[in-house]
């Protein structure tokens, strides 16, 4: 699957599902973001199932919902949660993206999680839990604890390769997540330590602009996709190669090398 963020988050749609059909992806992730734009600007349900239709790909994953923990959700956070509900069922994706932060505790965030979750099942849908290292989720382990109090069954933990090396970077917290509760992969590359850490660093910049296609990095991708595959991990694998050199561009060229990086991995 390719991931909504490897390429521009406003990059042209026709562009986006043209060219991962192209490279052999199953499916693409949307940012419900982007959809709401082009919904004002025209766009319609059926347009955006036919581009799929020609490009015989789906709408795999949406993302993404940043508002689930807090205490008191905006209208405009509610009504954006209720525009992936919409294309969850509109097109039958079966993943939805959430990220914290969160308000208060760890139990406060179960129980919001778990409430996130039924809404979810309401529409057929599971919910993957990123840890991101910028947020209040900051690990695996945190986002595990918040999924195992929600104890959901259609709840579980994104595991993303690049949070992951770049965050704790520590696989034994990979290793206790069980592999029924991982719902979401998400795979890239890229230098082992950022090149220009600093006082001035911003990782979610780099995060969002640096990173490679599996194996021309320098992360232990191998090790990676083996851990997974011996936990029993069967879900779709998002490839998120976030790279700024393929903005403004036509996405051919990265999507095809994003799908040769992940193919030399898996075979």
């Amino acid at each position: 699957m390719l991931s909504h963020f490897s390429l521009e988050r406003n990059h042209d749609l026709d562009d986006r599902i043209a060219s991962a059909g192209a490279a052999g992806f199953a499916g693409i992730g949307l940012f419900a973001g982007q959809w709401i734009a082009l919904a004002d600007d025209g766009w319609s349900p059926s347009r955006l199932g036919d581009a799929l239709d020609t490009a015989s790909i789906c709408l795999a994953e949406i993302e993404v919902l940043a508002h689930w923990g807090r205490a008191a959700p905006t209208e405009e956070q509610l009504a954006f949660e209720a525009v992936v509900w919409s294309l969850v069922d509109i097109f039958e994706s079966r993943y939805v993206q959430a990220i914290g932060s969160y308000d208060g505790s760890i139990r406060d965030a179960a129980v919001r999680f778990g409430a996130l979750c039924d809404r979810a099942a309401d529409h057929g849908a599971v919910v993957g839990l990123e840890f991101l290292p910028f947020t209040n989720i900051v690990d695996a382990r945190d986002a595990q604890r918040i999924v195992e109090e929600a104890g959901r069954p259609n709840g579980g933990v994104c595991v993303d390769i690049w949070h992951h090396v770049r965050g704790a970077d520590d696989v034994s917290l990979l290793e206790a997540i069980p592999g029924e509760l991982i719902t979401g992969v998400q795979m890239s590359d890229g230098p082992r330590r950022a090149p220009d850490a600093g006082s001035g660093f911003d990782y979610r910049d780099d995060c969002l602009r640096h990173r490679v296609p599996p194996g021309l990095g320098e992360f232990d991708v191998t090790g990676f996709v083996d851990l997974l595959r011996a936990k029993g991990v069967d879900v779709p694998w998002g490839l998120e190669v976030c790279n700024e050199s393929a903005w403004g561009r036509p996405a051919h060229d990265h999507v095809h090398a994003v799908a040769r990086g992940m193919r030399s991995l898996i075979g």
